[in-house]
């Protein structure tokens, strides 16, 4: 096995906290949940392989797949002043069958 092959990121148990900040629940999230994969809200800055040794750490579940989605804010308007929402990025994890993570219960 050679050094260029691919080495799974070592991320501390904080960092992998501070990767996923919240599950996204919505109607698309939840139909693609029967096709063995989860929707996570992340930071700008995260990459896949940190989304990927987070996911696998903090749930304990093969992980197959991230896919990300920067999603840009919205410009909205209140009281007459122009604001901007803020920007955010989604993953879309794919897992191994059989695999599952049940986002009602939380995190130990």
């Amino acid at each position: 096995m050679s050094e260029t092959a691919t080495k799974k990121p070592m991320i501390s148990r904080e960092k992998m906290y501070l990767t996923i900040l919240a599950p996204v629940i919505t109607e698309k999230a939840t139909g693609l949940a029967e096709q063995n994969q989860v929707t996570f809200k992340v930071p700008l800055s995260a990459t896949k392989p940190e989304i990927k040794a987070s996911v696998e750490g903090l749930f304990g579940v093969k992980v197959l797949a991230v896919n990300t989605i920067l999603t840009k804010g919205k410009t909205k308007r209140v009281r007459g002043r122009e604001g901007q929402r803020s920007d955010w990025k989604k993953a879309i994890v794919r897992l191994a069958e059989g695999q599952s993570i049940d986002l009602t219960t939380g995190l130990a």
